[in-house]
């Protein structure tokens, strides 16, 4: 017999999910069997596999000892480096200000240095994060940024603020703005801009529609000129929908393309300028809870900003 106590960040996880992870080797018919003749009980009573467990519950397998066999895994995200520039740290919440080019998750070029396995390993090294103490939870991103943008990226360190952050996500509470310099001026200093987004995964690009056809969604992006020089613009951008590369073709729709960027502007000509990255930053994000936000409460009305976007202070003089 072997007994797991179930911790703060596996509270909420339904019993077969919880001994999946404790015990990958268990075939799920065996799981399920032992479930329901009593081998694994939970507080030393019958459970349901769809069981919701909670903090401080103790989950008791009766079963062979085989299924025990510790597998000590290799943890990839110790292979990544510590460097971060963190916004802003405390118990629950990391905002790191991702640098252009790095890549927030694995894929399959890249696995070793990425924000999650940066964060992971800081949060390792500090002591606020062990694995082997952990039943499934490890810290996690609740937003993400293309790699080839800069800016704020919101980490949770255990699993009741990750839930917030995505729920708050999801329906908007926390606004994003970004910098971008675009070629030329728009004819408004200040406009909203709708459409309709299609994406070609095939080519990993996204085309813009004055109406809704097929699985285009709709978009709303708003925009404020904040400075002009020559014949490039400093903008401010409000996500009012948050759909992939949508900053980035919605200007170059209305002829005012990202400095920069490859897929929608002008890459060949700018990079005679020396611009080879594309000049656009999420620098600014706010909380802004219109329903209570649990643990994260306290966060609600705060306002974080990158401490220096090269672009705009390079191009502009704008420290933000």
């Amino acid at each position: 017999m072997k007994s797991f106590v179930v911790g703060k960040n596996d509270a909420g996880r339904r019993l077969d999910k919880f001994i999946k992870q404790v015990m990958p080797t268990l075939p799920s018919s065996l799981m399920y069997r032992y479930i329901r003749t009593k081998h694994i009980k939970v507080n030393r009573k019958k459970a349901e596999i769809s069981t919701k467990l909670t903090e401080g519950d103790v989950v008791e397998a009766w079963i062979s000892d085989e299924f025990f066999v510790d597998v000590k895994p290799k943890y990839e995200f110790l292979s990544a480096p510590t460097a971060l520039d963190i916004v802003y740290e405390d118990e629950n919440i990391i905002l790191v200000d991702k640098k252009q080019g790095v890549l927030v998750h694995p894929d399959d070029k890249e696995y070793r240095d990425t924000l999650i396995g940066r964060i992971q390993h800081y949060l390792y090294d500090k002591g606020e994060f062990n694995p082997d103490a952990e039943n499934g939870f490890g810290p996690a991103l609740a937003n993400r940024i293309d790699r080839g943008t800069g800016g704020i990226v919101i980490a949770a360190k255990n699993a009741e603020s990750l839930r917030i952050l995505c729920d708050k996500i999801k329906e908007r509470e926390i606004d994003k703005q970004y910098l971008a310099v675009v070629h030329g001026t728009p004819a408004k200093k200040e406009a909203t801009l709708e459409g309709f987004l299609e994406k070609n995964e095939s080519k990993n690009k996204v085309y813009l529609k004055s109406t809704r056809e097929g699985d285009a969604l709709s978009i709303k992006t708003r925009y404020r000129v904040l400075a002009t020089k020559n014949n490039l613009s400093l903008i401010e951008v409000d996500l009012l929908t948050g759909r992939t590369h949508q900053i980035r073709a919605h200007m170059a729709s209305i002829g005012h393309p990202l400095l920069g960027d490859g897929k929608y502007g002008k890459l060949a000509a700018d990079k005679k300028l020396g611009f080879t990255r594309q000049a656009l930053y999420s620098y600014k994000l706010t909380f802004n809870f219109t329903a209570d936000g649990g643990i994260l409460e306290y966060l609600n009305g705060k306002t974080f900003t990158v401490k220096r976007v090269w672009f705009a202070e390079e191009l502009f003089g704008f420290k933000g």
